[in-house]
């Protein structure tokens, strides 16, 4: 869809049909991410590990990174015996450790299902429990096949057809049935 936009605004003449695509947070204007967080966090270094727990590295701080980066992790591109690049699969809180693996198909970067909290439905009433519908929870994501049911516990369920990649606590699932965006939930787990 977004080629066709493109189409549309070149064929209308508008300026900006070629600009490139924006991948950052707009409030933060040009300036580097990390900059931007330099001035309002506090760096808290800790340990870069394997899921084995073989120390790699030390990170700058648990804010500095998201699930599934690859780029900027600090301990290079394709150290280690496979070769393969290193992906953030996990952020240990608790220990203040950065878990790390290599593969963009590893197991820890892939997940079955997820919990969801805070619910915001566009119609402003949810789908029935056992709904099947598509998720996305990244940006430029394929959407992905799921179930949706209300968990005990006031949160939603997310069940995907097939392992669902990247899932990334804090962040948003959005929910559709087919072109239609149903709502969306922030992340929990």
């Amino acid at each position: 869809p977004k080629r066709e936009v493109r189409r549309i605004a070149a064929e209308a003449g508008l300026p900006n049909h070629a600009r490139k695509d924006s991948t950052g947070i707009c409030f933060i204007g040009e300036r580097p991410f990390r900059e931007f967080l330099n001035r309002y966090l506090p760096k808290e270094p800790g340990p870069i590990l394997t899921p084995q727990g073989m120390q790699l590295g030390t990170h700058i701080g648990l804010a500095y990174y998201t699930i599934g980066q690859r780029k900027g992790i600090g301990i290079g591109g394709t150290a280690g015996s496979d070769g393969k690049a290193w992906y953030v699969a996990q952020k240990d809180m608790r220990a203040n450790a950065l878990i790390v693996v290599q593969g963009h198909d590893h197991p820890l970067l892939l997940k079955p299902s997820l919990q969801a909290r805070n619910a915001s439905w566009i119609s402003g009433a949810e789908p029935a429990t056992g709904a099947v519908c598509t998720a996305k929870t990244r940006y430029r994501q394929a959407d992905s096949g799921c179930t949706v049911t209300r968990s005990g516990n006031g949160e939603l369920a997310v069940d995907f057809a097939q392992p669902h990649w990247g899932v990334t606590p804090g962040q948003s699932v959005v929910l559709y049935d087919g072109a239609v965006c149903l709502g969306g939930a922030i992340i929990a787990g």
